[in-house]
């Protein structure tokens, strides 16, 4: 298996841990890893892109523009901004409420989250459209969203990573007190695509 997933977000939604725990459970796979991250003033709510690429040899960590296989946007505009990576018939997983970054807020550049979410739509990619403000306040904290999408990730089979293995590394990664509200994100996340919720 090779896989190359781009995750973007802004800064404090937990972009990193994320990418970390996908990094983990492949190399479990006994695949080679190699990822790198782009923060840009992330504690001011910049953007934030993580480049995790998985496979049996895998020689650079940024993923080539057109290669990805995965985009999980923790944000719509975010996602629009790194289409250029994704491959043709490509998947992206993505929160549909916009957050503004701090570049836009500066450029007084505001937007809504649904332009962006119909600008997707009219790609030729895979599109999971996640109400990750209803799974985070069922799972019972804001903090969640990274691990409810990448259930969603996990699910849709895109990810290349099973919800179950995904469980495993929260359950060896997550600080103890955390991790049955990360159990249950991953879970909430999973349902959702499960159930057809994350719409198209």
């Amino acid at each position: 298996m090779s896989k190359n997933c781009l995750l973007c977000g802004v800064g404090g939604q937990g972009v990193i841990l994320a990418s970390k725990l996908i990094a983990c459970a492949a190399m479990e796979q006994g695949l080679k890893v190699r990822t790198s991250e782009t923060i840009g003033m992330s504690q001011r709510g910049g953007s934030v892109v993580s480049h995790v690429r998985m496979g049996e040899e895998v020689h650079s960590p940024m993923i080539p523009e057109g290669q990805a296989d995965l985009i999980l946007a923790f944000e719509p505009a975010e996602a629009v901004r790194s289409l250029s990576y994704l491959k043709k018939g490509g998947a992206v997983v993505v929160n549909r409420k916009a957050v503004q970054s701090a570049v836009s807020t500066l450029s007084q550049q505001e937007y809504e989250g649904d332009e962006m979410i119909e600008y997707l739509r009219a790609q030729d990619l895979r599109l999971y459209v996640v109400d990750g403000e209803e799974l985070c306040a069922r799972a019972g904290s804001p903090k969640v969203l990274n691990v409810a999408l990448l259930g969603t990730a996990a699910a849709s089979g895109a990810l290349g990573i099973t919800p179950e293995e995904m469980e495993r590394e929260i359950q060896r990664r997550v600080k103890p007190a955390y991790v049955e509200m990360n159990v249950k994100a991953l879970a909430l996340g999973v349902r959702a695509e499960e159930e057809g919720r994350t719409s198209r």
